[in-house]
């Protein structure tokens, strides 16, 4: 099922067929939490589910709380991402994963017409935009909350003050320390 969905993805860009096509016979597995999926590039540059027991060139690590974060195209998230493995096979499939999307919007008009699929989607996105923008205010507030209100957290300004502190009596601890020394050599 799941690569009945890929092949749909790289179908619509030929050029990412033509990527791994020189991958050909090449697997890769993918776990995801306590799930992994495991594919093998065919030649034509579609994947197939591998055979239960090959050898996986590529061991591709995702935690599960990264999934809303690459969903949402966050570049720091595709850097959290463990790669083990053939190099040349992990760059492809990092330059697929960041540049090749969807155009759900085209599938669904198929089903329900152009006008009824653009709404929909529009609809998912902002939907998705409102969710997001609604998480970053949550943990805004919450973190002015506990810096400001019930300080649970210091802030920026105060960590760099104690800092300061602890430089600043560092160094007279050290001058008084010479001092005591030079008192003593006599």
């Amino acid at each position: 099922m799941s690569a009945r969905f890929v092949n749909h993805v790289l179908r619509s860009a030929p050029l990412a067929m033509e990527r791994l096509r020189r991958h050909a016979g090449r697997t890769a597995a993918f776990h995801v939490g306590p799930m992994t999926l495991a594919y093998t590039v065919q030649t034509t540059g579609e994947v197939a589910p591998a055979v239960p027991g090959a050898a996986r060139d590529l061991e591709v690590r995702i935690s599960p709380f990264l999934l809303p974060r690459l969903a949402a195209r966050e570049d720091a998230a595709y850097r959290e991402i463990e790669m083990q493995g053939d190099m040349e096979l992990a760059h492809e499939i990092s330059y697929l994963a960041r540049n090749l999307s969807w155009d759900a919007e085209e599938d669904l008009s198929r089903r329900v017409g152009d006008i009824a699929a653009h709404r929909i989607v529009s609809g998912a996105r902002a939907t998705r935009d409102w969710v997001s923008d609604a998480s970053l205010r949550i943990a805004q507030g919450a973190a002015e909350y506990w810096t400001e209100e019930a300080p649970l957290i210091a802030s920026r300004v105060k960590v760099e003050t104690f800092v300061h502190g602890v430089a600043d009596l560092r160094d007279a601890v050290e001058r008084l320390d010479k001092r005591i020394g030079r008192i003593e050599k006599p």
